[in-house]
């Protein structure tokens, strides 16, 4: 009797088998647990092992996961994964397919700060055109923070550091904690309906990101946006990113160099009016110079008003004595210029019978080219005028000859071109006739 044999699997299709189990039995999910083993290939692709205290898993992220993750995963470091459970064929070994990681704990805060920068983003919030330029010489400053914050104190000692002259005006509010988001907004709304300063500082010293966390508050991102007044933000330390940074018009590292952003140093500020009252000083000296050179040009052209009336007595007696010679050589030369012209008119005047002389002959050879240019002129005119008389068609008609037109206007001049019945018409000496061919005769 025949007994039923098992079907006896390869490797690779055991393997296969159990990886699609694995797959269809647990569905992607989050896996936490510790990096270690964290190897970065040539392609691009991680390779790491997920452990806690009982156990440890093989992970794998490629290349096309991981280029989104905008920190670096290093060795001990707790994250959370969210991986499809799988098996690699070729080893048979378990692992887990990596599709994205965040840090542990952190992972909720993380999603929901990047869902809000990029529908905030979106909407406009962040773009550089809407950013406000900071005033250069602030006389009031506004600082939106905890009267108990450290970095109160530090903002303080530097603003008076810098720029003393600035008055400050603080408009308190918690920056921790579930009440900081409204406190947050009610005194950036304060600060913008009272007008006081010429721009307002947003500061907080370091923490943890649930520690910054009310300043990725919705509400205080439009708040900012809204506030008439340039607002500058000193969030935490340099690595610390929040979304009242991006929304600010300025985003400073600290809150310490928040303050130095929106003022100047006093010092600088003290070497350039030290160089600005030298140039003054230079461009003064200048003026009184060319002044005092001006001044002693003008003493040197100024003269007594007896001296200036002595030289117009004197300059008005020559005049006098100008008119007077003018006034007895008038008529002299006025004679002697008479004289003058009558010799050029008689010399100019023409010799009439003189003239007539010469015109004498010029008439008789003006006669005699005329007579020898008319007369061939003549002859040619009489020998052209019967040429043309007896060329002239009409002529040829007053000896009884007629012409010939066929009903398109052409003249005819061969009987062939006829037909019995076509109308023509005949022009004759005196008038013409409209006639029609009642028989061709042939030129035979």
């Amino acid at each position: 009797m025949a007994t039923d044999t098992p079907r006896v699997l390869r490797v690779a299709e055991l393997n296969r088998l159990a990886r699609q189990a694995l797959e269809r039995a647990l569905p992607v999910g989050w896996v936490a647990g510790e990096i270690s083993n964290l190897t970065r290939a040539a392609s691009g692709h991680w390779y790491f092992t997920l452990k806690d205290r009982e156990a440890s898993v093989r992970c794998a992220m490629f290349r096309n996961r991981n280029q989104f993750i905008d920190w670096r995963p290093e060795n001990g470091m707790e994250v959370e994964v969210r991986a499809q459970v799988t098996l690699y064929e070729p080893r048979g070994e378990f692992q887990l397919n990596v599709e994205a990681m965040r840090r542990a704990g952190l992972g909720a805060l993380y999603e929901a700060f990047a869902r809000l920068k990029a529908r905030l983003e979106a909407e406009g919030l962040f773009d550089p055109g809407r950013k406000r330029a900071l005033p250069a010489w602030p006389k009031t400053i506004g600082i939106v923070t905890s009267p108990q914050a450290a970095a109160l104190r530090d903002v303080l000692t530097t603003l008076g550091r810098r720029w003393p002259a600035a008055r400050v005006r603080i408009y308190p509010s918690p920056v921790q904690g579930e009440a900081a988001p409204a406190g947050l907004v009610t005194a950036l709304r304060r600060a913008g309906e009272r007008r006081e300063c010429d721009v307002l500082l947003l500061v907080r010293g370091g923490g943890s990101i649930e520690d910054l966390w009310a300043f990725n508050d919705e509400l205080l991102a439009r708040a900012i946006a809204a506030c008439p007044i340039p607002v500058v933000s000193g969030v935490g330390h340099e690595t610390d990113f929040t979304i009242a940074d991006f929304v600010a018009d300025l985003r400073a590292p600290t809150p310490t160099a928040a303050a130095e952003h929106v003022t100047p140093d006093r010092a600088e500020v003290g070497q350039r009016v030290g160089h600005l009252a030298a140039r003054l000083r230079r461009a003064q000296e200048r003026r009184l110079n060319h002044a005092s050179q001006r001044l002693d040009g003008l003493a040197r052209r100024l003269r007594h008003p007896a001296e200036r009336l002595a030289g117009q007595r004197r300059h008005l007696a020559q005049l006098n004595r100008r008119i007077e010679l003018a006034g007895r050589d008038a008529p002299r030369r006025a004679r002697l210029r008479l004289d003058t012209m009558q010799r050029r008119l008689r010399a100019a005047a023409p010799d009439r019978a003189r003239r007539r002389q010469d015109l004498e002959p010029l008439r008789l050879r003006l006669r005699h080219a005329l007579r020898q240019r008319i007369e061939p002129a003549r002859a040619r005119l009489v020998a052209l005028t019967g040429a043309l008389a007896h060329l002239n068609p009409e002529a040829v008609l007053g000896r009884g000859y007629g012409i010939v037109r066929d009903c398109n206007g052409e003249v005819v001049r061969d009987a062939a071109r006829l037909t019995a019945g076509e109308a023509i018409a005949v022009t004759l000496a005196r008038g013409g006739v409209d006639a029609r061919i009642e028989r061709v005769h042939s030129k035979e």
